[in-house]
């Protein structure tokens, strides 16, 4: 059906989790519990524990896919050819990287279906499986199922270990995350640029970012929301391999 498979998703899941419970004295049963279901108040909100992260009240965002569901659906429609055609090229034009193995990931022979979702969110689809969002009028982000198989394809950050537990949380990133020890910064990124989200000691993806300053900026300012957490590890759109 397509170019990739999602094999070793949980894999990637579980070897953050294993590492979280290793840092916090955890029992291996926290393993388990935590991979069927991030519970609230699991970690601190980090507004309250961490000078790093702090959460956002703006939907737009890092709430967007903390509940999401299929509740949240609000229509989902087959597009014709000519709007196929455009947001074709707006992924390649957004991910050269992927124009490759575009043609498998987005087949012209197979209906494109975009849902629709409240606080303006669009999810593309094909053969019920979503493979990129995007917020309003802004450029579409992969799935992070869909990073996973093609990691190169994003610019990409990382944060430090201590950060792992509050991006799980759905906290935003603050700048120092990305500027302490562990914390690495792609200084060509500019504000408002989606980026992939690593983490300090781990080789997959944890999340979809988008920025809100540019990476010189992180740098110099060092302090504030650094970049937005659109999508991470365990979230309502991550449990959403496919839309039934």
């Amino acid at each position: 059906m397509f170019g990739f498979e999602y094999t070793y998703d949980d894999d990637i899941l579980s070897d953050y989790l294993l590492g979280l419970s290793v840092m916090f004295g955890q029992s291996p049963s926290f393993i388990n519990n935590f991979h069927c279901s991030l519970l609230p108040g699991c970690f601190p909100a980090a507004s309250t524990k961490s000078h790093k992260l702090t959460k956002r009240n703006n939907l737009s965002s890092s709430n967007m896919f903390k509940k999401f569901s299929m509740e949240e659906v609000s229509s989902q429609n087959q597009v014709k050819a000519s709007v196929q055609r455009r947001i074709r090229q707006s992924i390649q034009e957004e991910y050269p990287g992927l124009e490759t193995v575009l043609e498998d990931l987005l087949p012209k022979k197979s209906p494109l279906i975009v849902v629709k979702c409240p606080n303006h969110l669009t999810l593309v689809v094909v053969n019920n499986v979503p493979l990129f969002f995007c917020i309003r009028d802004g450029p579409y982000m992969p799935t992070l199922r869909l990073l996973h198989q093609y990691p190169n394809i994003m610019k990409r950050f990382q944060v430090d270990r201590g950060a792992i537990k509050f991006v799980f949380s759905g906290a935003n990133i603050m700048c120092p995350g990305l500027t302490s020890p562990g914390g690495v910064l792609d200084e060509e990124v500019e504000a408002e640029r989606p980026v992939a989200i690593y983490a300090e000691g781990k080789q997959h993806a944890l999340a979809i970012g988008f920025t809100k300053m540019s990476a010189k900026d992180i740098k110099s300012i060092n302090k504030g929301i650094g970049v937005d957490n659109m999508h991470y590890l365990n979230d309502g759109l991550w449990k959403m391999e496919r839309l039934d």
